[in-house]
């Protein structure tokens, strides 16, 4: 088991809001629409949210807003949210409590991947990080009901995240770092595998299914190094230099 320090929410906010301010600016906001959130450290049952009808760039640490599973404010801040759209997050953090982060995107590339009936293939690198992790859901319409919660969590599991059929892509993260690479790399298999789908005349090459674990599983290695581990401290330094502020 690999133990590390516990986590303080102000370091929680800080990688939150820095997890908004990356996402801006690779292009994967949606205006005020779709959410990343974060587990409260020693709060069981609370999350930290973006307010409803900040943009991504504008988010900062003390801006996010601590909700309840439901979606309701319960900081007392009186900061609107969106519920409807934390269902999902809600859902998966209360059945995934070693989860610290949740992200669910309508990018592009995700939604055009989520509707191929094939998802995605281990066509790439970067899709053999995510070979057999991804799990897929119906969709269902905008209403999110408890029964539809029920089939998400199932249908999640304990993988590290879901196609969303006609919606977009979801992923979980043992940390906020995690969590944010491997969008990063289903973002990057995702424009890989449509822009060589979209350019071939006689299909795409596709590795074994014996390839594709076995990348994997080197990939992973001993579980001692999280993705994230290596990339965030200089995703930060990246973020200080292109949008100060975050951490305020």
């Amino acid at each position: 088991m690999n133990l590390r320090p516990p986590r303080t929410e102000q370091q929680v906010r800080i990688d939150l809001a820095a997890a908004f301010r990356l996402a801006a600016l690779n292009g994967w906001d949606d205006t005020v629409y779709t959410h990343l959130s974060a587990t409260v450290p020693g709060e069981p049952g609370h999350y930290l949210i973006n307010p409803f009808g900040l943009l991504f760039e504008e988010i900062t640490a003390s801006s996010l807003v601590k909700v309840n599973q439901h979606g309701q404010v319960v900081d007392g801040s009186g900061r609107p949210v969106n519920p409807t759209g934390f269902t999902i997050h809600g859902a998966v953090h209360a059945a995934r409590p070693e989860v610290e982060c949740v992200i669910h995107l309508h990018t592009p590339w995700g939604v055009a991947l989520s509707m191929l009936p094939e998802g995605l293939l281990p066509t790439s690198q970067y899709a053999m990080r995510l070979h057999g992790r991804l799990g897929r859901h119906a969709y269902e319409g905008l209403a999110l009901g408890t029964d539809e919660q029920r089939r998400l969590v199932a249908n999640l599991g304990s993988l590290d995240g879901l196609i969303l059929d006609n919606h977009g892509t979801m992923v979980v993260g043992r940390t906020v770092a995690e969590a944010w690479m491997l969008m990063h790399l289903l973002e990057r298999a995702a424009q890989a595998q449509l822009r060589a789908q979209a350019g071939a005349r006689a299909g795409i090459q596709v590795v074994t299914e014996e390839l594709a674990a076995r990348t994997h599983r080197q990939w992973v290695g001993d579980g001692s190094e999280w993705d994230g581990d290596v990339e965030w401290p200089a995703l930060l330094r990246r973020l200080d230099r292109l949008s100060p502020g975050y951490a305020d």
